[in-house]
């Protein structure tokens, strides 16, 4: 009898969890986390989207747990040196097993791939949005930190994969290298199409998000470098209209405040990286994605004013080329550098450190006005424009830059009476010498561009290192090599020419 009833009750019991199994209403459960299907139901999850794009941009600044990469676009040009090991000044040891090669290649693909989910879902959504112009705005700020992306994407590697749809299947994973120039062709589309979407301004509480200023900046800018690289004048044309669409931007009196924290974002500002740290504090030795309270957000100067944290090893200093460029009362000098021991001096105040200490809060600025005043003059002088108005642009960063000493007179204007386009030319190229030194690869870039334009010769610059050392191969070292990771994982992809 024990036996029957211990059956009937293992019975009884079997179909009781089967009907509770089988009722709708039991099988129905949320998910623990938030999955995609769960989101995107409100305006604020679009808004989150594209912030986690801009997110991305925290992987290049960051102090990134002793392992900085900022010498991937500070050193290869005749601005910044150091005596340490670092193959991207050393471009005779570049070699595709890089880990910092990989760490940017791998956070712009990354960024890239953001981007194209929160477009997708941008162009799937046709109830959510509400607010005027709100999908518009986000959808420019998508394309906009893409095409920033492509722009630098093309300058470094040249013809890596280009995917503008985001990848939804093993077979769209492993794709092969862009066609020659389609990465910049893509980083003016994205600019382009950027700038007829985005706001002019943001509120106070957005202050920092890219604006239709700043996509006509940096489309004016991709077009100058495309058509310096393939020498088409129409695109220095174009350049000149998209840089006649900014406004709201002005040189600001201090030259010196475009590198303080404490005057972040201001009107000479088009864009910058808006270091931070996380409500939890401020380590620098772990990242932040979301996940945690705790992590990094910041940005990281210590390469430049010899922190401890580099612990013993060489910062990165001005070239002596760099400094004899300055006339030695020019008042931009003391701001960028120490001319007796070369340290560099931009950006970096020691008060406006995170709580971690090697962090900092300086939002490093990835394009100033003085940047567009002087693509602006080379424009006019590349497209067959007036040299007095182009001479008038020079001048207007070099009475900026002496205005900051009362009766100052270096650096003193320039005559617009010159009609010689080279020797206009050679004034612009040494203006942005001395103006952007040392910030966000723009020397390399310019020599870069420059050598393919055949105006100068990369094969017998003087790059001024502190390297004995120091080598470099054309055309081979005009581009870096695709990181061995993706060469191992992508079948499709060919390596650039001489790696």
């Amino acid at each position: 009898m024990k036996n029957v009833s211990k059956k009937v009750v293992a019975a009884l019991f079997s179909l009781m969890l089967i009907s509770y199994a089988c009722n709708e209403k039991n099988i129905d459960l949320d998910p623990l986390n938030v999955t995609e299907a769960a989101y995107f139901k409100e305006e604020v999850d679009f808004d989150r989207s594209v912030l986690a794009i801009y997110a991305k941009l925290t992987d290049f600044y960051w102090f990134n747990a002793n392992n900085p990469i900022h010498g991937f676009w500070q050193l290869p040009g005749d601005d910044i040196t150091t005596i340490r090991t670092e193959a991207f000044e050393i471009f005779a040891t570049m070699q595709p097993a890089e880990g910092k090669l990989g760490s940017y290649y791998r956070t712009a693909y990354q960024l890239i791939n953001r981007a194209n989910t929160t477009l997708q879902k941008i162009e799937e959504d046709k109830t959510v949005y509400k607010t005027p112009n709100l999908k518009n705005s986000h959808k420019g700020e998508a394309l906009f930190l893409r095409g920033m992306m492509y722009f630098d994407l093309a300058n470094f590697f040249g013809t890596s994969p280009l995917i503008i749809k985001r990848i939804q299947s093993t077979e769209e994973i492993t794709q092969p290298n862009a066609a020659e120039g389609a990465l910049m062709d893509q980083a003016i589309k994205d600019f382009q199409d950027a700038a007829g979407l985005l706001p002019a301004t943001w509120d106070a509480a957005n202050k920092g998000r890219a604006t239709t200023s700043a996509a006509n900046g940096f489309l004016g800018k991709a077009l100058i470098f495309r058509g310096s690289i393939k020498k088409q004048e129409a695109d220095y044309t174009a350049a000149l209209a998209a840089f006649a669409k900014i406004s709201g931007v002005s040189l600001i009196a201090n030259f010196g405040n475009n590198f303080d924290a404490k005057d972040e974002n201001n009107a000479e500002s088009l864009f910058e990286f808006q270091a931070s740290q996380p409500g939890g504090g401020d380590n620098v030795w772990l990242s932040n994605d979301f996940d945690n309270n705790i992590g990094s957000i910041s940005a990281y100067w210590g390469l430049y004013e010899n922190h401890w944290s580099l612990f013993g090893g060489a910062p990165y200093i001005a070239t002596k080329k760099l400094l004899a460029a300055f006339e030695p009362t020019d008042p931009r000098l003391p701001l960028t550098m120490d001319a007796k021991t070369r340290a560099i001096t931009k950006y970096v105040l020691k008060d406006q450190k995170s709580q971690s200490g090697p962090g900092s809060l300086n939002n490093p600025r990835l394009m100033r006005f003085a940047d567009v005043l002087l693509l602006r003059a080379e424009a006019l002088v590349m497209s067959g424009g007036s040299t007095a108005d182009a001479i008038g642009l020079i001048n207007q960063v070099r009475t900026r830059a002496r205005s900051m000493v009362t009766g100052g007179t270096i650096p003193a204007n320039y005559a617009t009476t010159q009609a010689d386009r080279a020797i206009v030319m050679n004034w612009i190229a040494n203006e942005r010498f001395v103006e952007l030194a040392g910030e966000e690869g723009a020397r390399w870039l310019d020599l870069r561009r420059w050598h393919l334009n055949g105006r100068i010769n990369l094969a017998t610059w003087d790059f001024s290192s502190d390297r004995s050392d120091f080598a470099i191969s054309l055309p081979k070292n005009l581009y870096y090599p695709i990181p061995l990771n993706e060469i191992d994982l992508n079948p499709t992809i060919k390596q650039n020419a001489g790696y």
